[in-house]
């Protein structure tokens, strides 16, 4: 950011240049104009109520913050004759460079994966709540915004100008503007003229009883005469019995606590008595927030005590579950808790056990009553939850059994108790099998030996199936297995074709021999040669020895510089032409032969596995001289 004006001249007015990532977004926002752009206002009241939440909570140490104007309240008023739009608080406000610092730039991570995406969209608020820029959607209805604000217990006011372009300014504020702002921030806009109408009474009803009902903090509008009235219901909705609320109040607190556009596929409302006080509203969406697979892994549940904002940070839930939004407001914690006090504070930890143990306890709930909404946000948010069977030994099992599945069968994903209620006589594991995409799963020369013995096979395609099942698990003491690790057996489990049970009768070629000779031609490149038990028709396959990593772990492992250096296992279909061909050459001391054959039999096993022949040009060589060989001369 760029100062036109030197740093020391603080009574100057000064012009700065917006982050690259703001001002493209500013670029949008003035020249698109999207289908909710009213959604502006409601982004404007949340930054307010944002702002007297800051203060209560800070005048709990500093009371003198507050003491000259102790009502928290916001502030509307429109001015139909002139054009604008004021919305005003008395709450934290901010300094000179606070202004710079909180309207100059986005200080979060994937802003210019955000940027990119927003450009993408046909309609672009939905992004914009979920992102947390709603102040620059103001710019889809103004031409002009002023900001002026006075920090609580200092004593300059400062005003922030913006048309929206390339930058904007910050000078001390007029004598006019200081004197309607003792303490807080007063946001002006100066309306387009095809959105005059939001500075219309009727129309900021409208938007606050839609938007905005819930706001904790009185939202006072400015009549005609200056008389103030309150427009919103100004109630802590999660401190009312569920018998008071509609679906709808539900669907307008959702969106107003999560600054969210969708509905919530769940809503867990309920009070906690006892030991503990405390009451829940919690809101699983029905689509991914913008910040899902942040690296952070932060949860957006807000922490109050006795109706005070805390924060949003306090990690009231498990990082598995943060796509869930609401509030948790508590009456036993102490006011002014601080954010390290609440990594280790018992009361948190234990409100922290309880709440999660009843999250998925209501998605096991849908499970049962409406295995459609469980469905749906196990394919949202499934990826999300998987991290939990990975991380959180206590409620593995739980987590396994809420867990959905793409399976062999096909069709929709299944869960484990659908599995185990169709397993084949003989069946004594959950097989799985590990990818990049379930379609190439579908495909694997690793799954034969199981479809023609009718035993389904779970597909999992996804990064943080890697991961999850690199620790042993059972579930209802079924093991799960996967079929690119270790030795798999099949023995007792009856072949679905009785013709195929004659053809594995058939004598093959001498196991020892063919994996010998493999062996020496392949050497150090795999860790043993051995005959396959789950391949029926396809030559060969790589799997990892039962000591190992998982293939798929260790190929994520290589793309970061820390794989383990662990070698494959080649398994041969010792009954397959290839094989048989093999053992010819050896045994005729066509030693050529064994070479090339050998050489295409990993190739192929690389290929089936998704990977690259480790010597493309050899493997085109080889391959044109076994076409070759076999031509009629």
């Amino acid at each position: 950011m760029n100062d036109a004006g030197s740093s020391s001249e603080e009574n100057q007015t000064q012009t700065h240049q917006f982050q690259a990532e703001v001002a493209e977004l500013l670029h949008m926002m003035v020249h698109s104009v999207y289908s909710e752009r009213e959604i502006f206002l409601r982004e404007l009241v949340s930054n307010a109520s944002d702002a007297c939440d800051k203060l209560r909570y800070e005048a709990i140490s500093r009371p003198e913050l507050s003491n000259d104007d102790p009502q928290l309240s916001l502030r509307i008023r429109g001015d139909t004759s002139h054009g604008t739009l004021t919305i005003a608080d008395n709450g934290i406000g901010m300094d000179r460079q606070e202004l710079i610092d909180n309207l100059g730039t986005i200080a979060r991570s994937g802003t210019k994966a955000f940027v990119q995406r927003l450009s993408e969209a046909k309609d672009g608020a939905g992004l914009i709540g979920q992102f947390g820029v709603g102040f620059y959607s103001a710019f889809m209805v103004a031409d002009r915004i002023q900001v002026t604000s006075r920090k609580a217990g200092t004593a300059e006011a400062w005003t922030w100008t913006s048309v929206g372009g390339a930058g904007f300014e910050v000078a001390p504020a007029s004598e006019d503007a200081a004197g309607r702002v003792p303490r807080g921030t007063e946001v002006v806009l100066h309306l387009k003229d095809d959105a005059k109408k939001y500075a219309e009474t009727f129309e900021i009803e409208r938007l606050v009883r839609t938007y905005s009902d819930h706001i904790q903090f009185p939202i006072m509008l400015a009549a005609d005469k200056g008389e103030l009235r309150q427009i919103n219901a100004a109630s802590a909705i999660w401190q009312r019995a569920k018998t008071e609320l509609k679906p709808e109040d539900y669907t307008q607190a959702y969106q107003t606590i999560a600054g969210a556009f969708d509905e919530p596929a769940m809503v867990l409302h309920y009070k906690a008595e006892g030991r503990q006080s405390y009451a829940v509203m919690l809101f699983a969406p029905t689509s991914r927030p913008f910040d899902l697979y942040d690296p952070s892994r932060k949860g957006r549940v807000k922490l109050y005590v006795r109706r005070v904002y805390i924060g949003d940070d306090a990690e009231l839930l498990p990082p598995y579950l943060r796509f869930i939004r609401g509030v948790i407001d508590s009456e036993d914690l102490p006011l002014n808790i601080s954010r390290e006090m609440l990594q280790n504070n018992a009361q948190v930890v234990q409100i922290r056990k309880a709440v999660t143990s009843r999250v998925l306890a209501e998605l096991e709930s849908l499970a049962t009553k409406e295995p459609e909404k469980l469905a749906s946000l196990w394919e949202a948010f499934g990826g999300v939850l998987k991290e939990g069977i990975y991380e959180d030994d206590e409620r593995r099992a739980q987590l396994l059994g809420l867990a959905r599945f793409h399976t062999t069968k096909g069709g929709e994903p299944r869960s484990l108790k659908d599995y185990l209620s169709d397993m084949r006589p003989g069946q004594s594991a959950i097989y799985y099998l590990i990818g990049d995409s379930i379609e190439r799963l579908a495909s694997s020369p690793k799954l034969e030996a199981a479809r023609a013995r009718g035993v389904e096979v779970l597909l999992l395609g996804e990064h943080i199936d890697v991961f999850w099942t690199a620790v042993p698990h059972t579930f209802e003491d079924k093991p799960l297995k996967s079929l690119s690790h270790g030795d798999v057996d099949f023995g007792e489990v009856a072949l679905l074709d009785e013709k195929k049970d004659e053809q594995s009768a058939l004598p093959s070629v001498d196991d020892a021999l063919i994996t010998a000779a493999v062996k020496a031609v392949l050497g150090e490149r795999v860790a043993s040669v051995r005959a396959s038990q789950r391949l029926t028709d396809s030559a060969a396959c790589l799997v990892a020895d039962g000591k190992g990593l998982d293939r798929e772990l260790e190929r994520l492992l290589a793309m970061q510089d820390r794989a383990t250096g662990a070698k494959p296992v080649l398994e041969i279909n010792t009954h397959h032409a290839l094989a048989k061909a093999i053992a010819d050459a050896k045994l005729a001391s066509r030693e050529a032969d064994v070479a090339d054959l050998s050489e295409l039999l990993y190739d192929q096993a690389c290929i089936l596995d998704g990977e690259v022949p480790p010597d493309p040009a050899a493997f085109a060589a080889r391959i044109n001289r076994l076409v070759v060989r076999g031509l009629p001369g």
